[in-house]
């Protein structure tokens, strides 16, 4: 499950070598880390093939031998199988362990370690395309962050399962609030996914009790920035002459109406458009995120967006809807056409996701759970943070209206006892 894993045999040839054998030695590299065993043979240098790692000729003195090293490097691969088939993470330490015949099980579990076994599981699972990349990135970087904490905190390179506790925990959340200077859902983000290591270790008998038993994750209500009617309407109207700029304005305009993330924009094909129960058009898929069924009816802008792309030859070269373009491009260019319509909010594409919630659909009576439904969300708890949005909107509506009716003095008529 490793992202490299090599063997190589070198000669290593001692100071003020002249001529003569030198010894033979196998070289593991496993994810950066290199790690060398002594092969306990001698080879002279003038009949060693550099590049192969092995002795030139057919001689039987050169078949011995490397027929020998054929060996050695299949006990290599057969201790990389016995570790994975054990559930066991793949290191030069615990293959090292392996050839000495040392028992891998009674060592103690290191947390990076685990976790850095779990990342490289989840990279393959992303190349099976089972999980989104977006993911991997973040547990990426979380266990980037744990690794500087536990560096900070012990002034060691990795932590023993065995000792982690309460404590670990809200050391962890102090730091990453105070030295990484990180805001606090965000910390919660990394301590989620710590959560996680620690379930799996918890699972396999590494860790005897949970040190989480005490420990609450929260989260605090954000402001989920949309677009109102008004500066939808100025993205929708506005003409780029720049190919790139208009085919992301087309994008972002397609999931304002849809609520589709990019993630799941990117990989829409003509398949998942398919006649709905009322025999008009919808969109049929999966969101990748939360792996929820999500059935949309496609509104008219939307279906004329699908139109305009049918024959784009790097949506057809693809089997997609749209063309494609990276998440971090797509959100650059939002920068610039917001810029371009005069739109005083941070544009993302997620954005549109907000928009579609509240100003496409809740704003105009759409009933919450047909949105949350639209939307794949699992739990109505979490369409209803985009109703209290909407909420939010009537009170400062009412606000103006109340101003407004103080300046004209229009039914300032006060109650009598």
């Amino acid at each position: 499950m490793n992202k490299t894993f090599n063997v190589l045999f070198i000669l290593r040839k001692p100071k003020n070598y002249l001529t003569g054998e030198v010894p033979v030695y196998m070289r593991l590299t496993i994810d950066g880390a290199r790690v060398e065993f002594a092969a306990k043979r001698k080879v002279d240098p003038k009949i060693w093939n550099y590049q192969a790692g092995r002795i030139k000729g057919k001689t039987e003195e050169a078949k011995t031998l490397n027929h020998y090293l054929d060996l050695l490097q299949s006990k290599v691969f057969e201790a990389e199988k016995e570790l994975l088939k054990a559930g066991q993470p793949i290191t030069i330490t615990t293959i090292g362990d392996k050839l000495n015949n040392k028992e891998t099980v009674t060592r103690e579990k290191m947390l990076l370690e685990v976790y850095q076994y779990h990342n490289d599981q989840f990279a393959e699972l992303v190349n099976a395309e089972e999980c989104a990349l977006g993911t991997l990135k973040k547990f990426k970087s979380a266990y980037t962050s744990l690794a500087s904490f536990i560096k900070w905190k012990y002034g060691t390179e990795d932590y023993p399962i065995a000792k982690l506790a309460h404590q670990f925990i809200t050391d962890y959340e102090f730091y990453l609030k105070t030295v990484q200077k990180v805001q606090h859902n965000s910390a919660m983000g990394n301590i989620k996914k710590l959560k996680k290591i620690v379930r799996l270790c918890v699972a396999n008998d590494w860790l005897a009790k949970n040190p989480f038993t005490a420990y609450k994750i929260t989260s605090r209500e954000t402001h989920r920035s949309f677009l109102t009617a008004d500066e939808l309407k100025l993205i929708v109207q506005k003409d780029f002459n720049n190919a790139r700029l208009s085919q992301v304005k087309d994008m972002f305009i397609f999931s304002c109406y849809t609520g589709l993330s990019y993630t799941d924009v990117i990989k829409l094909t003509p398949a998942s458009m398919v006649k709905g129960i009322d025999n008009e058009i919808w969109i049929y898929t999966t969101r990748t995120k939360t792996d929820t069924d999500s059935k949309i009816p496609l509104l008219p802008l939307a279906q004329q967006l699908v139109a305009k792309y049918k024959s784009n030859p790097k949506a057809v070269a693809n089997g997609t809807i749209f063309p494609s373009i990276s998440n971090q491009r797509m959100n650059s260019y939002l920068k610039e056409i917001a810029d371009c319509c005069g739109i005083n909010k941070e544009l993302t594409f997620h954005c549109a996701r907000h928009t579609f919630a509240t100003t496409i659909t809740l704003t105009n009576g759409v009933p919450i759970e047909t949105v949350g439904k639209m939307l794949g969300h699992k739990n109505i708890r979490t369409t209803q943070l985009y109703a209290k949005i909407i909420d939010r909107k009537v009170s400062e509506d009412m606000q103006i209206l109340k101003h407004k009716l103080g300046q004209s003095g229009t039914m300032l008529v006060k109650v009598s006892n």
